[in-house]
């Protein structure tokens, strides 16, 4: 089951790396932090740069929440798996199909897609968005972000991936 271990923002990947490093291996079948590339501008130009998906929280795959807990309080960052009043939470199995959807293991990573908007309406072309447009909440062209809402662990959140408008026909 997948867990999360809220760590401390921008240290996502270093936190993964710790619990890879000194965290016994058969407590845990993968540790990742989901990412999305995302654009920014450069100058006249645009460059692409991956980006935590969820800031300040890493995912990993155990069936032994309570033993990976115990070794979490031992390592000297902060580590911290989610519960309520003691019960470690798992992401249900429509979160996990979610990240699942845009990732594989190996690459956790959303890829930008591409979109052109006729009559209002946002068509996506290419990329991991293809046939999730009703998921859209809204587009910052501006951003080159794609704004989707997804409920986790109870909260509903927004969650921005890469898009690129590629044109707006007249």
């Amino acid at each position: 089951m997948w867990y999360v271990i809220q760590v401390s923002t921008g240290r996502e990947q270093a936190a993964c790396d710790l619990i890879e490093q000194h965290v016994d291996g058969s407590l845990f079948a993968e540790c990742f932090v989901p990412r999305r590339t995302v654009a920014f501008q450069v100058g006249d130009g645009w460059d692409t740069t991956t980006e935590p998906l969820f800031p300040g929280y890493v995912i990993v795959d155990t069936a032994h929440p309570r033993r990976l807990h115990s070794r979490l309080a031992a390592l000297p960052d902060f580590l911290r798996l989610l519960d309520v009043d003691g019960d470690f939470l798992p992401l249900n199995d429509d979160e996990v199909a979610w990240i699942d959807g845009f990732t594989k293991r190996g690459h956790r990573v959303v890829d930008m897609s591409r979109a052109v908007v006729e009559g209002g309406i946002v068509r996506i072309m290419d990329g991991p968005l293809v046939g999730r447009e009703a998921q859209v909440k809204r587009i910052n062209r501006r951003k080159r972000r794609a704004i989707l809402e997804l409920s986790i662990l109870g909260r509903t959140v927004e969650v921005p991936m890469g898009l690129e408008v590629v044109r707006k026909p007249r």
